[in-house]
């Protein structure tokens, strides 16, 4: 079932609607699904491990986020890693994955920081980020059933 959410709220909603059950129908497993929206998340507030090089980010990674943001929706391999980040396990228990997933975009709107740079996009302010956070959970819901 594809998604579009307005804001954090209604997506940490959907998020929690899956601790009664979900799945994903893709090749990773739904917890494996909510760890990594979860690691993009706390990434943006605490760094992401391998950023793509300057130039990267300031030129193709820029544009990408451009047409994303002009089409209100992202999309991208849904098997794809964040580059340097720790495997995601398929044995991994749904509810903590929900839980993270959730406290992860509630620490982020609370978030008074400077935020880093996308490992792609470059560096995003606080509403440019959450609308990545949004259309990247967006299209991962793309394959997920409740």
């Amino acid at each position: 079932m594809g998604a579009a959410f307005a804001d954090t709220g209604s997506a940490q909603r959907a998020i929690g609607a899956l601790a009664n059950g979900g799945r994903s129908g893709g090749a990773w497993t739904l917890p494996q699904v909510l760890n990594h929206l979860a690691q993009s998340v706390e990434y943006s507030m605490h760094g992401f491990p391998q950023p793509k090089p300057a130039l990267f980010r300031a030129t193709v990674g820029r544009a990408a986020f451009a047409v994303f943001t002009a089409r209100g929706r992202m999309s991208h391999s849904l098997t794809a890693a964040i580059p340097g980040a720790p495997a995601l396990a398929a044995t991994d228990p749904l509810h903590p994955a929900v839980n993270r997933l959730t406290q992860a975009l509630a620490d982020f709107e609370a978030w008074q920081a400077p935020l880093h740079p996308h490992f792609a996009y470059g560096a995003l302010d606080k509403p440019a980020y959450r609308r990545a956070h949004l259309m990247h959970i967006a299209d991962h819901w793309s394959e997920i059933t409740s």
